[in-house]
């Protein structure tokens, strides 16, 4: 069986036309089982050009931006392995902070510093935002938790060559 690797994606700048292309297919066809969860805005995006059903048809597991309600199953195993791409400036000093304000933030925040559990995160932030006094202090506890840290450059596939081999 697969191992799975949560998928977490924010509402940056190409989102609608590179997460599934460069980031979802490229580790689905690694063989990761991909248990997706997006923020809410994210989320509406997608539903909004239509990306949700390629989602869906590369998992057999629930693209979700929400969390449960009471009695409801849990709607993905726990993954070993977390990517999130494309994290915004915003999710990367939530993260860092503790803030889990939605549910892609709760998930990938619960585990943030076990052993047991590898995260990159892969963001795409404005140039100027590298200049705010607080940015690499977000960055520093991220990497001090273990998390590996990567801008996101041309090719989002290059966020996929950072997760473990299988």
């Amino acid at each position: 069986m697969s191992r799975v690797l949560g998928l977490i994606g924010s509402s940056c700048g190409g989102l609608d036309t590179r997460f599934a292309a460069e980031l979802a297919k490229p580790a689905a066809a690694l063989g990761w089982r991909l248990a997706i969860t997006l923020t809410p805005t994210a989320y509406r995006w997608l539903e909004v050009t239509g990306g949700l059903a390629e989602l869906e048809a590369l998992t057999d597991l629930p693209v979700r931006s929400v969390s449960r309600l009471p009695g409801e199953a849990r709607p993905h195993p726990d993954p070993e392995v977390f990517l999130f791409a494309p994290a915004t400036a915003n999710s990367v000093a939530k993260l860092a902070l503790g803030i889990a304000d939605n549910q892609a933030l709760t998930v990938v925040g619960d585990v943030l510093g076990s052993p047991r559990v590898s995260i990159v995160v892969a963001y795409s932030i404005q140039d100027t935002r590298e200049l705010h006094p607080a940015w690499q202090s977000h960055v520093d506890t991220l990497v001090r938790a273990g998390v590996r840290v990567h801008r996101l450059g041309e090719a989002w596939t290059d966020a996929v060559t950072l997760l473990p081999a299988l």
